[in-house]
């Protein structure tokens, strides 16, 4: 909203936070049609796609073809995040590190493979499924189980018609980002997220619980190691194979001992890493995408501010399983403006109150000196919200001596 570019911002379908600063559109992210219409009417000059479900529909192959400037990658390029087994099939042929592993199509094959592997294990279904579709098994039993909710009772529908079966490695998990035109790539931050819902890691894994910018970690030497062994290398494999990809690239990372390796790509900006990196942007985001559109991103330098961004995702009670909606937010005015509050599942009631529509609820983000005053920053003002159900974790960013 900062970029003088912009005069006004529509959302679809938007939430209960984006009807604060811009105009809801209530239109779903696939009805192309009326998202057209949309565009026509209202005078709209970018659009830019968050979702993943619509890019692997096809959203920016259809706006082009309408003469519209989108940013997000085509239909083809998208691939990369809607199926498991494309990405494993590029980075194999292209030398790409990545987890040992195998796709497969059929259960029977699939259930014999796994009886023969050593656990840990990773099973994953194929297409997307709101970042729930990843499961480390400690057991044959948990494997099984996985493996036949995924496939037999397709707990995912279609995303589960094939799975990936793969080692489980060891390491720290790292997200890195990129924005880039298919020729160049010009790397955002990289940050570190939580997937499971409860303190120390534990429960099943999520979309994310939160995030923090910059890792203490990372160093340009490794910087320009996942440069010349992840994000050029994926990018060139995919024009190697016809495919020219121009958005955001999101590799999800795990530093092992022996080298970092790839363990999902995602074909957008993803969520909370967003919320930590984004605000540290100095540049002009609508320039950037621009560039991105017109292939031209080597004309522009990006500029990052030294600062340390922490955010922590508020929850509906029983999240990432069934949770109720409808649920009054309060406590939202009374946010310090040292800490930003991004809305996600929300949305603005027939009595004007904001309620729940989602799992991951809210987004509470603290920047600072050091990640310890971002961190606090957020944990003093996350007090400030409740709705009946709320949880979060309280060890985002809490780091151990051995850290």
């Amino acid at each position: 909203m900062s970029s003088p570019k912009v005069e006004a911002v529509f959302v679809a379908p938007g939430n209960g936070g984006t009807a604060e600063i811009a105009h809801n559109l209530d239109i779903e992210p696939t009805d192309f049609p009326r998202l057209l219409a949309a565009v026509e009417s209202n005078g709209i000059d970018l659009v830019v796609v968050g979702p993943e479900a619509p890019l692997a529909a096809g959203i920016v192959d259809e706006f082009q073809s309408r003469c519209i400037p989108v940013f997000g990658p085509s239909r083809a390029a998208a691939q990369l995040e809607a199926s498991k087994s494309f990405a494993r099939h590029l980075m194999e042929k292209y030398a790409i590190p990545c987890a040992q592993g195998r796709s497969f199509t059929s259960y029977p094959e699939a259930k014999a493979y796994l009886q023969k592997q050593s656990l840990p294990l990773v099973i994953k279904a194929d297409g997307l499924a709101a970042g729930k579709g990843v499961s480390i098994c400690t057991t044959m039993i948990e494997a099984e189980s996985a493996l036949s909710r995924i496939m037999e009772s397709r707990v995912f529908g279609s995303a589960g018609a094939s799975v990936v079966i793969e080692e489980c490695l060891v390491g720290q998990e790292m997200s890195y980002l990129a924005f880039t035109d298919g020729n160049t790539i010009l790397p955002m931050p990289p940050a570190c997220d939580y997937k499971r819902v409860f303190d120390g890691n534990n429960g099943p894994n999520t979309g994310g619980m939160g995030a923090y910018c910059p890792p203490p970690f990372f160093t340009p030497h490794m910087a320009a190691q996942l440069n010349a062994t992840v994000m050029y290398p994926i990018v060139r494999a995919l024009a190697d194979e016809g495919i020219t990809y121009r958005g955001v690239i999101y590799a999800g990372l795990m530093l092992t001992d022996s080298g970092p390796r790839v363990l999902e790509f995602n074909a957008r900006f993803g969520d909370p890493e967003t919320q930590v990196i984004i605000p540290r942007l100095k540049t002009d985001l609508v320039d950037i995408m621009l560039h991105v559109i017109d292939g031209s991103l080597d004309k522009i330098n990006i500029e990052w501010a030294d600062t340390n961004c922490v955010a922590v995702v508020m929850a509906s009670g029983g999240y990432p399983e069934e949770y109720k909606k409808g649920v009054t937010i309060s406590g939202l005015a009374d946010i310090n403006p040292e800490a930003t509050v991004f809305h996600a599942g929300t949305k603005i009631s027939h009595n004007g109150r904001v309620v729940t529509t989602g799992g991951r609820v809210l987004s509470i983000t603290g920047c600072g000196h050091s990640l310890d005053e971002a961190r606090r920053k957020v944990y003093e003002n996350i007090n400030c919200i409740s709705f009946n159900g709320a949880h979060y974790r309280r060890d985002i960013a809490l780091f151990t001596e051995e850290q």
